[in-house]
């Protein structure tokens, strides 16, 4: 007998299907969820859909599949779900928040995977939070979709803090497409990061994860050199790390695709799912010196002008 989110996903209709990948509605009661860890920048979380088609090796949210009690990790590729809500219920629970609370979009999945052409459960929120005033947003995401969205960003933008964020891991085509299978290429990316920022919204680029022997060193210079010539404001970069769901489909496909470096990984990650000491302090350094030589910034979020800090127009 299934309870909770279980029963709920198992509720949801059919609404499509591909070869590979099954759609499903599910019926969602809170859109909006508490961030429970302290040292993230923002406040709530919100994810329109669950499961991610971007398919991404080291996809650390494959497990909050398991809460639907669907236990194979590669079911968070294959079975994804729209999250049924309204415009007005979104409204409404964004406004019942303290206006100096940040919500993060897209923290678990894509906002911007394939099901949004079809479902547009993100272009929804973003309608939702466009009626907001002095509010902020961030927004992170592979998806080169997101330039469809730029009108109803710069309104976003207009009233609101927001910031853009673009997950960029590797230059390397080939690497790429290895490692997100299902994720639009790099240059894509970069052309996104190109497009919003020339309309003037503000964007930043995350290296996240760096696999250390894979994107790390020049290569991870190359992605923040990037980042910068395509007008993004801000650089970040996390060291990867591994929870079980992940390391199942992870660690195999190191084996299979980069065999020398697959043992030095298992010994790491079967101490902790979290890298620690001098390799993430070396990583941290690293980082900060590239900010430093492309002139991009730490912040996650964009102060707005100061015109705004003054007065917002009253919420609609």
């Amino acid at each position: 007998m299934f309870t909770g989110i279980a029963r709920l996903a198992r509720q949801g209709a059919l609404q499509t299907a591909k070869k590979r990948v099954e759609y499903r509605s599910l019926p969602t009661k809170n859109l909006l969820n508490r961030c429970s860890a302290p040292s993230m920048p923002f406040d709530w979380t919100v994810n329109p859909y669950r499961g991610c088609e971007f398919a991404c090796r080291y996809c650390y949210a494959r497990y909050t599949h398991e809460f639907m009690e669907f236990h194979d990790p590669l079911d968070f590729e294959t079975r994804i779900f729209a999250k049924d809500f309204s415009p007005e219920s979104a409204a409404a629970e964004i406004r019942r928040l303290p206006r100096h609370h940040t919500i993060a979009l897209g923290t678990a999945t894509d906002p911007y995977q394939p099901a949004e052409r079809q479902f547009g459960r993100t272009r929804r929120f973003l309608e939702a939070f466009a009626q907001m005033r002095g509010r902020s947003l961030a927004i992170t995401t592979k998806g080169d979709l997101i330039r469809r969205d730029t009108p109803l960003l710069l309104e976003i933008a207009q009233n609101n803090t927001l910031s853009i964020n673009f997950s960029i891991a590797t230059l390397d085509l080939r690497l790429a497409r290895a490692l997100e299978p299902g994720a639009p290429r790099p240059d894509l990316r970069l052309a996104a990061v190109e497009s919003l920022s020339r309309a003037g919204l503000a964007t930043g680029v995350f290296a996240s994860p760096v696999l250390p022997g894979l994107t790390d060193g020049r290569r991870l210079e190359a992605v923040a050199q990037a980042a910068a010539a395509s007008g993004a404001r801000r650089f970040g970069a996390q060291m990867l790390f591994l929870k079980p769901a992940a390391a199942r489909v992870f660690l195999p496909w190191l084996e299979r695709e980069f065999p020398a470096l697959a043992p030095a990984y298992r010994a790491q990650f079967a101490r902790a799912a979290y890298l620690r000491g001098e390799t993430v302090a070396r990583l941290s350094e690293t980082v900060r010196q590239l900010r430093a030589r492309y002139h991009l910034d730490a912040h996650c979020l964009e102060s707005p002008a100061p015109r705004q800090l003054v007065l917002f127009p009253p919420e609609k």
